[in-house]
């Protein structure tokens, strides 16, 4: 290379830069679906099912967790912008096929190239930001990485709400999602640079141990990253419920598309925002303290969902879980990379985020079945019982 590799944020910060607005594309993609989906189910296929609605999340949330294991597998060996591009030409037919689909399996498709370009880009953007930054400023990395991506999901979630109530369900609010992926792919094609080199500095001086089976270590044996794992598989589980069970709830409640997109929007937006404070309370506090208390106030929020089902009250909850959300979220992915060396980095993650997106699955699944056999407020509540148990296992198995 004709000039030397520099770690640090200051040092990457145009590239740092560039890979934001990516990832706010990237986000965008899943928001484009936030709000309306459910609603879609029912009034263009007449699903009622709660389980057949949640599938879209199911079929979504497998395919992505697949696909973030391969992407961290395969980093090393094809590049971290090449799986990035190929993440971006699998989104590019998803809004024509929603705007078109003639049956609800063609709905099913469309999330299964979703999951497989979420995958892609957003794993992809996650370990170039870690490469980029070094050690020192990890946490303040993945807290504006996520705050990118979780502030485009609740705008585009907003948005699509806004469009669907003037204009209908289908086809306008899909046309965002045609100038996301077009943009995001030409700027991951032009503007982006891969950070293979930064690995390579970075672990001249790197002495952690090596971990003997990158899998098993991160899923079971490790404690930390372990501990780490479960926490974030529980977290996504949370939130396959909430994306799939919270807009058919307020349905239910006799709220408009509106009040609905705005109520639904508030829990992602404030855990977008809420990342670009929690990212840096990451190199700064102890991490395990900090996904504790995200993981017992997720849980404790969801618990009040049923109990609190005025409008504002129903924003404060969403509030609530959308800054206990932000608390783990960058820490999640700033742990681990702190208990793994360079050249394992990107695999570990990938491990982590396979059992992360899983959560989607398991929880679109577990609440659809609740939901339909006692009753969305049954789904709720045991969800929420499930992620306080999620945080008391931090407390008691992860070292400090």
């Amino acid at each position: 290379m004709s000039k030397s590799v520099e770690l640090g944020l200051k040092e990457n910060w145009l590239q740092f830069t560039i890979l934001v607005i990516v990832n706010a594309f990237v986000g965008g993609m899943v928001g484009l679906e936030r709000t309306i989906i459910p609603e879609f189910a029912e009034l263009e296929f007449g699903i009622a099912s709660k389980t057949a609605i949640l599938s879209f999340i199911v079929a979504f949330g497998i395919t992505k967790a697949i696909t973030n294991y391969f992407t961290g597998k395969l980093a090393n060996t094809y590049g971290r912008k090449n799986l990035l591009v190929i993440g971006w030409i699998f989104a590019l037919p998803i809004p024509f096929i929603l705007m078109n689909a003639t049956s609800w399996n063609w709905v099913l498709f469309a999330n299964v190239l979703l999951g497989i370009n979420q995958g892609l880009t957003w794993s992809s953007t996650v370990v170039m930001k870690i490469d980029l930054v070094g050690e020192k400023d990890r946490g303040l990395a993945m807290g504006i990485n996520e705050f990118a991506g979780y502030l485009a999901v609740g705008f585009v979630a907003f948005l699509t709400g806004i469009v669907a109530s003037k204009y209908g369900i289908t086809p306008y609010p899909f046309y965002i999602g045609i100038g996301l992926s077009f943009i995001g792919l030409l700027l991951s094609v032009f503007f982006v640079k891969d950070t293979r080199h930064h690995v390579n500095k970075e672990q001249k001086t790197e002495n952690k141990n090596t971990l003997n089976n990158v899998f098993i270590e991160t899923s079971f044996k490790n404690k930390t990253l372990s501990s780490i794992t479960q926490a974030g598989m529980v977290n996504n589980l949370n939130d396959g419920m909430i994306w799939g069970l919270l807009p058919i709830l307020l349905i239910t409640l006799s709220f408009d598309t509106k009040s609905i997109g705005i109520i639904v929007t508030s829990y992602p937006a404030v855990w977008g925002i809420g990342q670009l404070f929690t990212g840096k309370m990451a190199d700064i506090y102890p991490k395990k303290t900090l996904l504790f208390w995200g993981m017992l106030l997720q849980g404790l929020a969801i618990i009040l969902i049923p109990y609190f089902t005025e409008y504002y009250q129903l924003i404060s909850i969403g509030v609530i879980l959308g800054f206990g959300t932000a608390l783990v979220y960058p820490t999640f992915l700033s742990a681990i990379a702190d208990a793994t060396t360079p050249n394992q980095r990107a695999e570990s993650i990938g491990v982590f985020r396979l059992w992360r997106d899983l959560g989607y699955a398991i929880g679109a699944i577990l609440s659809g079945l609740i939901a339909d056999f006692f009753g969305i407020e049954y789904a709720i509540i045991s969800i929420g019982v499930l992620t306080i148990i999620s945080s008391l296992i931090i407390k008691i198995r992860m070292p400090k």
